[in-house]
């Protein structure tokens, strides 16, 4: 049987002492961390642009998302909101719906806008960066 832990008086109520070591201290802080671990790697990131966990790289820049046009579109909202982020339709066509999303805070080599767009049922995002710094060549 273990032995009970010290009483410790409080005027009309006795209470125990806490007697809990340190790895117990932070079971749920960890628990909390390894829960939330994998939500956190489910958005790729190219140019420092997050995209749909389900895009896949079909040429540099340009991605098929293996979800509904609408489906990407509300990630994106999410992502991105609209009044931060402002958005210009660019195609509305029997076929072909385009959305291009803006980047105002767009940085050298980073992204510049996305162009999020249906073409033949297919879901694709298209992602522009801005050109990045070119380094000097150096002399020999």
């Amino acid at each position: 049987m273990p032995t009970p832990t010290p009483l410790t008086r409080r005027p009309g109520r006795a209470t125990r002492v806490l007697t809990v070591n340190r790895v117990s201290r932070y079971k749920a802080a960890l628990a909390a961390l390894f829960l939330a671990a994998p939500g956190l790697a489910l958005a790729e990131k190219v140019a420092g642009a997050m995209l749909p966990d389900e895009a896949r790289a079909l040429e540099p820049y340009r991605y098929r998302v293996d979800r509904s046009y609408e489906d990407t579109l509300k990630f994106f909202r999410a992502v991105y909101p609209p009044a931060k982020y402002p958005r210009k339709q660019i195609a509305n066509q029997p076929g072909l719906k385009a959305v291009h999303i803006e980047n105002p805070e767009a940085r050298p080599g980073g992204w510049d806008g996305l162009n999020v767009y249906e073409l033949k049922g297919e879901t694709r995002v298209f992602v522009l960066t801005t050109p990045g710094k070119k380094e000097a060549p150096r002399g020999r």
